[in-house]
């Protein structure tokens, strides 16, 4: 079982992904937009998800705004001798083919229950591949651990990377998906190809 908020970086990690974060914007010629809720628990989603570099640039969102982020990742990036990185950077692999996928819900209901502040960060196509639909589990976390959906985005044509509304599941998940999806639907991501 994976401890989802045991993870707490040190003012050191902290700094060092701040200044790592804020040359990456700056040499990207990224603009950070929107501020952080006051909220300390809840469900972040990362979108749209169209390219290996989505994950520094959004981590470099993370490193400037000073946030202690938790995310999941597919189990194969914690292997080899880059793994240790992912860990580091807050990420609990999961293996999406296995039985226990499934208990991922569930795990993270418990980790919002048992903790005073956590953030969990998810990219809701789940591939930077091209996808026909979302995967429903940030939504499903959000409802069951009862917590909102804050929409994290970038925007490839404006060079915009930041936080959008914070959105509150009703537990109509049709409804709030196509709310959600709405948001991003002018949102250009790095390959727009994969859209």
């Amino acid at each position: 079982m994976y401890c989802v908020a045991a993870y707490i970086p040190e003012p050191f990690f902290v700094s060092l992904l701040d200044y790592v974060g804020r040359f990456i914007l700056r040499a990207g010629n990224w603009r950070v937009v929107g501020q952080v809720p006051k909220h300390t628990k809840f469900v972040a989603i990362a979108a749209p998800h169209t390219s290996n570099w989505d994950f520094p640039v959004f981590m470099a969102l993370v490193g400037v705004l000073r946030l202690k982020v938790r995310f999941l990742g597919k189990h194969t990036l914690f292997r080899g001798p880059m793994g240790w990185l992912f860990y580091w950077l807050g990420g609990i692999p999961v293996d999406r083919d296995s039985s226990g996928a499934a208990g991922v819900v569930a795990r993270a209901e418990n980790a919002f229950a048992r903790h005073p502040s956590l953030i969990l960060g998810l990219a809701p196509e789940g591939t930077r591949a091209k996808v026909s639909k979302w995967k429903t589990g940030f939504y499903r976390i959000a409802v069951t651990a009862e917590v909102p959906i804050v929409l994290a985005y970038l925007d490839r044509d404006k060079r915009e990377v930041g936080i959008g509304p914070t959105f509150w599941p009703t537990g109509n998940m049709d409804a709030d998906l196509r709310e959600i999806q709405a948001f991003y639907a002018d949102k250009v991501g790095i390959n727009p190809r994969n859209r």
